[in-house]
Order: C-alpha cells, then structure tokens, then sequence
C-alpha cells in the first residue's frame, strides 16, 4: 500500500514539475513512528489518549488490572518474612555447648591436680579429657549445622527476593508510558478490553522532526553527502508551497528501481538512491505531503 502511494505521489509530482516547478530530488514526508503495545495480560483499565494528543517520553498514559500480581507480591512478601524468622541465631544455640566444654576444661584441671597430689588416679583425668573431645566435636558439628541451615534459608531468601524483583517488574509493565515525546497518530484500543503482551495500543509519532523521503539518481548522488544543507520545498497544493531548511541525515547504500511504473525497457534501466532529509516541522507539514529538494540553491 505504501509502494502505491509514494507511485501515486510521485507521479503526481510528475505533472507539478511540468507547471514549471524546478527540482533536484521529489519525495514524500514521513517521520519516525512507534507503535505501543501491552507488556501485560489484563483488563485495561485506563487509557487515556487521544488522536493527535502530545505525549513526554515517560508519560503514563494507560493501566492495566494489577491485583493479581499485587496479591502475589503480598504472599511473596510474606514468605519472605517466614523464611527470615527461620534463620538460627548461630551464637544463641552454640551457648549452651560452649559452657558445657569450660566447665569439662575447669573438671579436667582439677582431676590433673588431683593427680599430683595422689588424690586421683589416671583414668579419673582420662575420663575428663574424652568428654572435652566429645564436647568439643559436639560444637563443630553444631556449628556445621547450623551454618548449613543458615546457607539455605539464604539461597531460600535469595529466590524469594528474585521472584518479588519480578513481579514488581511485571508490575511496571502494567502501567502504558509513551516510550519517546510525539504525538498520537492513531489509537486501537480503549479502556475496557482485554489486551496480552503485544496487542497494540497506540501509534505515535515525532511531529516536530520531519524528513522528506526523496529519489535521487545516480548523476546527482556525487551531489549529495551526509550532513548536507538543502532547500526543502513542501507543496500544499492549489499552487502554495513553503520553503525549509534541511539537512541530509541517511543515503542508501543500495539503488533500486525508480518507484513508478515501469512502462518501457529504457525506463527499466534507471536505478535510483533513496535518501532522508531531516526538517524542522513548524506545524504545517503533515505525513504523506508531497515535497521537492533543491541542492543548487544552499551552499554547500
């Protein structure tokens, strides 16, 4: 469809250049577009847009239904809370056996110097030295223990704070933003219906940044380079036009076919380069306007 207008236009542009209209290059404006789509599955709540409304990047224009999602959070939360309320307070449980060993190390001393004294005998201070070893790997496996236990309620803390981390993403993604400033081309849907992850919702577009589309052929290409100033003529029709200053932005690297009917073997042969003039729209030029370049008349 596309194809055919821009033959349509250029045709047209055919018949103008016979009134007398001197151009170099002829084309049509466009400009960059963005079509918005739903990131999330939900009723869509809000949306509030409307065709040819200006929009900020960032702007939050539309809801979709969140309390799902919100609930989710909640029970993910709560979890969260749970397995940290399961965390062993290493130095509490390890207490206990710390004070159980001082008191065999005290017992021990006391055997050894009953033992000098003749007031003992040996297997009384063997008897002591083997609960110390006992105690004392009573701490470490303890302690491996609960070290243990404390690694896993963190990889458990860990996976909860990343499914939270996706939700709240999830969350984000509910709310429709314009993604760049411009303004709203068309809309395609409303508040009320049902939209999945990709339906669209809105095309908007830079108004304020045009660029005019034109041919140029292989001759003139030596006459064009990027960053080039030129005189853009926009025709409103009924004989009006309006001059602007443009400045080339993009030339194809690939020629292709002059985009108009081919009607003989001669026409065939010429190929033709596609390039994108930038033009600073002060409100009058509109997508699909038929225009004209000048190289000559800048300097360059």
């Amino acid at each position: 469809m596309r194809f055919f207008t821009t033959t349509f236009l250029l045709l047209t542009l055919a018949a103008c250049s016979g009134g007398g209209d001197s151009y170099d290059a002829t084309g049509t404006f466009e400009t960059t577009e963005v079509v918005v789509s739903a990131e999330a599955s939900g009723k869509l709540l809000r949306m509030d847009v409307e065709e040819g409304m200006k929009l900020e990047a960032g702007q939050a224009v539309g809801q979709v239904d969140t309390v799902q999602l919100y609930l989710k959070k909640l029970q993910l939360e709560a979890s969260a809370r749970s397995v940290s309320d399961q965390r062993p307070d290493i130095r509490k449980q390890i207490a206990a056996t710390q004070e159980q060993i001082c008191q065999a190390e005290r017992e021990r001393d006391r055997v050894k110097r009953l033992l000098v004294a003749d007031a003992a005998n040996r297997k009384q201070l063997d008897d002591a030295e083997s609960l110390l070893q006992v105690l004392r790997k009573q701490l470490a496996a303890q302690n491996s223990s609960l070290q243990n236990s404390d690694r896993s309620l963190s990889w458990q803390s860990s996976s909860v704070d990343i499914q939270v981390a996706q939700v709240d993403d999830q969350l984000a993604k509910c709310r429709v933003c314009a993604p760049v400033a411009g303004t709203i081309l068309a809309q395609y849907a409303e508040a009320g219906e049902f939209v999945v992850p990709g339906t669209p919702l809105f095309r908007l577009g830079d108004m304020e940044r045009m660029y005019l589309r034109a041919y140029v052929t292989g001759e003139q290409l030596a006459e064009v380079r990027l960053g080039q100033t030129v005189t853009v003529v926009a025709d409103y029709g009924g004989g009006q036009q309006r001059e602007y200053e443009g400045q080339v932005t993009w030339i194809s690297d690939t020629s292709e076919f002059t985009p108009k009917n081919i009607l003989t073997r001669d026409e065939r042969a010429n190929l033709v380069y596609a390039v994108k003039v930038a033009v600073r729209n002060d409100g009058g030029l509109k997508i699909g306007m038929y225009g004209g370049l000048r190289f000559s008349s800048v300097g360059k």
